[in-house]
């Protein structure tokens, strides 16, 4: 990846983190949209599979460091989700933007599967409800809004040949 490229990546995947921490907060919806996730996939897809489980490591250490319970399941969720998504890059991420929503719809319920597992946040049938109802809901939402955010940012994104 070229110089140019990398900035570009970086500007896009601090904008994202940037929309997790400002606008998320102010839709406060039970299945809200995860910025952090899109960014992730965004940055790890252009990485080795060491360098994006590190970089879905400091990010899951960003999301974790708000939260007093459960510390380290955010890090370990991103760190294999970042790792998984750079390994499958050639696979899943093309220029299709539905394989791509596909992709982030997999990727955050996965991570809600391991954050809520070993984060130890719900038993019973309450983590029955959080894992088939309302996690599938934020996946989604997430999707869309990550394909949205893909299609708004693709113009950056793009190599420009002279």
């Amino acid at each position: 990846m070229s110089w140019t490229g990398m900035a570009r990546t970086v500007i896009v995947c601090a904008i994202l983190i940037v929309l997790h921490y400002t606008l998320r907060p102010l839709l406060a919806w039970r299945a809200s949209v995860d910025f952090l996730i899109v960014a992730l996939l965004l940055g790890a897809v252009r990485m080795r599979p060491g360098m994006g489980a590190l970089y879905g490591f400091a990010l899951g250490l960003l999301a974790g460091s708000l939260d007093v319970g459960g510390f380290g399941a955010a890090a370990l969720g991103m760190s294999l989700i970042g790792f998984g998504a750079s390994w499958l890059k050639a696979v899943f991420f093309a220029d299709n933007l539905a394989l791509n929503g596909f992709f982030l719809f997999i990727a955050k319920w996965l991570f809600d599967l391991i954050f809520l597992l070993v984060g130890h946040r719900a038993h019973g049938a309450e983590l029955a409800m959080q894992l088939f109802v309302w996690s599938p809901l934020s996946a989604a939402v997430t999707a869309v809004a990550g394909v949205i955010a893909l299609s708004i940012l693709r113009p950056l994104m793009e190599m420009r040949t002279a």
